[in-house]
């Protein structure tokens, strides 16, 4: 195993360049002292595109953050679900499992064979890039993409962003700033440390929530916090709850059966929350 901002990483990971980005043994070798930093700084870390969606840019042009560390070059594996070329990048729009982001790649106008797209529909890809944060919306910029062969590495990628999570946000990163990182993470709630489907109540971290209007905001509230079960919650009740006549509880309902957040149980006008 080679050491990687201090956690292990196998030889069958996300590091290499254009001839091995996933499956290449091999590791870089820092430099010593004053540069170690540097090193840690521009590392490649495998992250979830909900990951992505979720990290934080405390103000314009600050570094951006996941589980409280800066970030700079990462890596996703994930599926091409639409084709956008343009006159100076193609856009893909890659699909993960945990969420879906724009990735484009810029090409070079002059070479004609760089304005093709190099990835079909629904095929698998790896990338490496960096996010960018353009006009309050984010989308990975590409320095390199290529094409996911052996399907093993979708599940391996999964598992090692996992371990890379786990690794920070609970405290096993060697070096003086750990404790750092575990009072920020404790202080963060349980909310923000979902790092693949949205994980729950509220709006917070959970995207297709918080796109939804405020009224099924506040239906999705009250079906979390009240005893029902597989059998759901009633419409009566929930006017009774909520204060909301029953003409509002029909339209936040249809607008969280939308966005696949709750589905209806008993009948048409009984719902639950839809657990992933």
């Amino acid at each position: 195993m080679a050491a990687y901002g201090g956690y292990q990483r196998t030889g069958f990971g996300a590091q290499g360049g254009e001839d091995g980005g996933g499956f290449m043994g091999g590791s870089q070798q820092g430099s010593q002292g004053g540069g170690q930093k540097a090193y840690a700084d521009e590392s490649l870390r495998p992250v979830t595109i909900k990951q992505l969606i979720d990290s934080v840019e405390p103000y314009p042009g600050a570094e951006i953050r996941i589980d409280n560390v800066p970030l700079t070059q990462v890596t996703v594996v994930g599926q091409v679900r639409s084709i956008n070329p343009q006159t100076t990048n193609i856009t893909y729009r890659i699909d993960d499992g945990t969420g879906t982001m724009d990735v484009k790649k810029w090409v070079d106008a002059e070479k004609p064979g760089d304005m093709e797209p190099k990835f079909g529909l629904d095929s698998y890809v790896r990338v490496h890039g960096r996010l960018k944060n353009f006009n309050s919306k984010k989308h990975l910029g590409a320095n390199f993409m290529r094409a996911v062969i052996d399907y093993n590495e979708v599940s391996y990628h999964m598992l090692e962003s996992t371990y890379v999570h786990l690794c920070i946000s609970k405290n096993m990163l060697s070096g003086p700033g750990g404790q750092e990182h575990k009072q920020a993470n404790a202080g963060a709630g349980a909310g923000g440390d979902h790092m693949f489907v949205d994980g729950g109540a509220g709006s917070g971290g959970n995207a297709r929530l918080a796109a939804c209007s405020r009224k099924a905001q506040i239906l999705y509230n009250f079906l979390n916090t009240t005893p029902g079960g597989n059998e759901g919650v009633h419409l009566n009740l929930i006017a009774n709850g909520t204060g909301m006549p029953v003409r509002d509880v029909m339209a936040a309902a249809d607008d969280l059966l939308e966005n696949g957040l709750v589905y209806t149980t008993q009948d048409d006008e009984t719902w639950a929350i839809l657990d992933y």
